[in-house]
């Protein structure tokens, strides 16, 4: 059975946008909740939702290596909220993307880590800063697997191309 809200999902980057906004409100109110909510019910709602924002980083992170695999032309959040020019793809690493979410996960940690030392103390606050870390590193490692594994899909694909003899293919110097 095909229903139309579900359908809207078949699409990777349909998907990834729309996790990435529940990320993103996810985050915020756990920002939020950590500085102005106070007594032990803001302390919480804190944790769970920091919790829960650092899960569906790292499950959609795994996710996105699978979908290096497929077809479609999803190539990360910001070129699909921007539009950005990513046929010009030079070789090796796909450093733009790549560096986007070094950025991108740096500011987030910091962002958790004061909120965290505002809210936390004692051996809560020190547990608080090695799964930060763990998430940050371990995201840090899935995003370099993806941009490689990426720059590695269009090597070969050049490489089949020019076997093939296309001549629409570009040819590296």
């Amino acid at each position: 059975m095909k229903l139309a809200h579900v359908t809207l999902l078949e699409d990777f980057g349909t998907r990834s946008l729309t996790i990435h906004g529940i990320m993103v409100l996810a985050f915020a109110n756990a920002i939020l909740a950590g500085l102005f909510v106070t007594g032990q019910v803001g302390l919480v709602s804190f944790v769970a939702l920091l919790n829960f924002t650092a899960g569906l980083w790292v499950a959609h992170s795994i996710h996105s290596l699978g979908n290096e695999v497929g077809d479609d032309d999803y190539a990360g959040v910001v070129n699909e909220l921007f539009e950005t020019d990513t046929d010009d793809a030079g070789e090796g690493l796909d450093a733009g993307r790549f560096g986007r979410l070094l950025g991108l996960i740096a500011a987030v940690t910091a962002m958790a880590l004061l909120t965290s030392a505002q809210v936390l103390s004692g051996s809560i606050l020190s547990i608080a800063v090695v799964a930060i870390g763990a998430v940050a590193v371990v995201t840090a490692i899935v995003g370099f697997l993806i941009a490689l594994g990426a720059s590695y899909d269009e090597s070969q694909q050049r490489w089949v191309d020019r076997q093939e003899g296309n001549p629409d293919v570009d040819t590296v110097d």
